[in-house]
């Protein structure tokens, strides 16, 4: 053969040579083809790196970086480093440094059925964890093997096995495992047994770990890896891609190239807890109320309709938008989904809402579909709980009817209740720490006859607190405004008394209006004769809506970030300076987070606009959409 002819053949050689190992490996398969397809849950990012650089550009992350927030910052994860992070390195004896680089594409948790028929108890769903290194490969085969030579010389057994050709490391592991640092963060369990009931023995647990190629693959079993692993070497047998409800939300819910998404199997799901036999009776613990079956409770629920829920998320040139999808087809739906489904009703904010409005929604719902299904519901799961419902509104009628022959609940309330709900809020008008978490809020619903539905509403009010002293109703511009006792609040510095606790109700323009600020309601009368600026016209709003497919589709929301978190951020500036307890923060982390060194909100404006949502149903199901359009000062 002449050498000229060779030359194409020494040309590829040498650059062969020249491209590192990895770069020559295919490219690891997407969740849908790894998984087995008896996958009830999966949790994947697609491209670990893409979120990575979504995430740094978010309005959150750019708020976190920002340097007036340099102080709360700096102590936080000084902090963080202290206590969490660094002790956590040394009870691994790894630097979780070197870890935090290997996510660089795919990112995958996964529950598949794996045996689990409910009963066996023998039986346990598969665990998975998929990781994507890509070009780290090397560093993560580095880090496995020092992982496993420090279990090896603490002692802990590791043996091999080979699934299709790739050796599987597999561990024995305990509660004595987890490092002491996040032991001191899960609160411990004490060990619960019935009487006269045999303690269940404790099943052992595994975990299995090996690389393929770029490929992090761990489970809990050998027998859980064993599809992804069959995938992965061109093995034939079925994958998630091969499950037709998969399939299905694939192409409508995850074609737009999301940052993650989350998929459930419900139907299969449902299936297996369908067939765990209810609770025995144990005459030694016995109970007034029968056992509920789980069959009972999905059939009547309308859970065993549902196939699938779907959540995924995208990055959006002018904002971020998170969907939700319940697949359940209209032929079959009942229960939950039948109460919630909406129909193509507008839902927008009418022009009474006012623009300084901080929180609003509208939900366009059928009052009297709901009642007559929730009663089916409640019956279905319990005759017993169905009865009672019944029996409640009896008794109710009885005690009404002492005062007035005619009251019947049923017909002066529930019938009488409209197509329409809607509620909205503004912000607290004081500064100090009590105003600062008090709303004023207004709550709206459409009756066939007002006045007659605010009768009935005083009339059940009455049965939990006595209307006695209550002060009485006043005209406001040509409407009555009723004042409700409702359950007095215990008075402060513990003296064991009481002050006064009020509902506000009228009736107007079709709707009975309920709040606890007074001040509402007339605002809400006034409306009519002097409109405010409505809140449809806030700047922005109009093409937001266009992102979630308007607000025509009988369920719509909006929240003013702007106003809540200037709310938020002079209520914890005022708290950090007060002796009141941090809401909502166990004590170990009190010194982490020291709300007084939180700027001015002034400072950080920039960083919040508003978010809207929006519910949909069509003859497949109902989506939900939340969209958070960028605030305009980023862009």
């Amino acid at each position: 053969m002449h050498l000229k002819k060779l030359r194409p053949l020494w040309l590829a050689l040498l650059l062969t040579s020249l491209i590192p190992s990895g770069a020559l490996q295919a490219a690891i398969l997407p969740a849908g083809n790894l998984l087995p397809a008896d996958t009830f849950f999966v949790f994947t990012i697609p491209d670990f790196n893409a979120l990575r650089h979504a995430a740094g550009q978010s309005p959150k992350w750019l708020l976190w970086n920002d340097p007036a927030l340099k102080p709360f910052h700096d102590k936080f994860m000084s902090k963080w480093n202290e206590q969490f992070f660094g002790p956590l390195e040394q009870d691994l004896g790894v630097s979780l440094d070197e870890y935090l680089t290997l996510p660089q594409g795919q990112l995958t948790l996964a529950v598949t059925r794996n045996g689990w028929d409910g009963q066996d108890l023998k039986q346990v769903p598969g665990l998975l964890f998929l990781l994507d290194t890509k070009d780290q490969s090397t560093v993560l085969a580095t880090n496995l093997d020092l992982l496993r030579k420090k279990w090896t010389a603490a002692g802990k057994s590791i043996r091999t096995e080979t699934v299709h050709g790739v050796p599987f490391s597999v561990v024995s592991l305990s509660s004595n495992d987890v490092p002491p640092t996040l032991a001191g963060l899960i609160p411990a369990n004490q060990p619960v047994q019935e009487l006269g009931a045999n303690p269940e023995p404790a099943q052992p647990l595994e975990m299995v770990f090996a690389q393929y190629q770029s490929l992090l693959i761990v489970g809990n079993s050998i027998k859980a890896v064993d599809p992804v692993v069959s995938h992965l070497t061109g093995g034939s047998i079925p994958s998630l891609a091969d499950n037709a409800i998969f399939t299905a939300d694939q192409a409508s819910q995850f074609r737009n190239s999301p940052l993650f998404y989350t998929w459930l199997n419900a139907h299969a799901l449902c299936a297996v807890i369908a067939q765990i036999p209810a609770a025995q009776p144990n005459p030694s613990a016995p109970t007034l109320f029968p056992p509920i079956s789980p069959t009972m409770v999905l059939n009547a629920s309308g859970l065993m309709s549902l196939k699938s829920v779907s959540i995924s998320y995208q990055e959006l040139p002018a904002g971020s938008l998170m969907t939700i999808n319940l697949s359940v087809p209209e032929d079959g739906r009942q229960g939950l989904f039948k109460m919630l489904a909406t129909g193509p009703k507008e839902a927008g904010a009418p022009a009474f809402v006012p623009a300084d409005a901080v929180k609003f929604w509208r939900w366009r719902l059928d009052s009297q579909a709901f009642w007559t299904e929730l009663q089916k519901t409640v019956a279905g799961v319990s005759p017993v709980a169905g009865g009672s419902l019944n029996g409640v509104i009896d008794m109710a009628n009885s005690l009404a009817q002492q005062k007035d022959p005619t009251f019947d609940l049923r017909k002066n309330l529930i019938a009488n209740l409209g197509d329409d709900w809607i509620s909205y809020a503004k912000a607290p008008t004081g500064s100090s720490l009590a105003d600062l978490g008090q709303e004023r809020g207004i709550l709206l619903f459409a009756a066939a006859n007002p006045d007659q539905t605010l009768i009935a509403l005083k009339t059940v009010a009455s049965f939990s607190a006595s209307q006695e002293g209550a002060p009485a109703p006043r005209d406001f511009l040509g409407h009555t405004i009723h004042t409700v006792n409702w359950r007095q609040q215990p008075s402060v510095g513990g003296t064991g008394a009481t002050t006064p606790n009020y509902i506000y109700a009228t009736t107007g323009g079709g709707y009975v209006a309920i709040s606890l600020d007074a001040s509402m309601l007339e605002e809400y009368i006034r409306s009519a004769g002097q409109p405010p600026r409505p809140l449809s016209e806030t700047a922005g709003l109009a093409d937001a809506l266009q992102q979630i497919g308007g607000s025509g589709n009988g369920l719509f929301g909006y929240e003013d970030q702007r106003g809540v978190m200037k709310i938020v951020f002079a209520g914890l500036k005022q708290l950090a300076n007060s002796s009141q307890p941090m809401p909502l923060l166990p004590k170990s982390f009190t010194d982490w987070i020291d709300y007084s060194l939180l700027p001015d909100y002034d400072q950080v404006a920039k960083y919040f606009y508003f978010t809207i949502f929006t519910g949909v149903t069509t003859p497949e199901g109902i989506t939900y959409k939340s969209y958070a359009p960028r605030p305009p000062q980023l862009n």
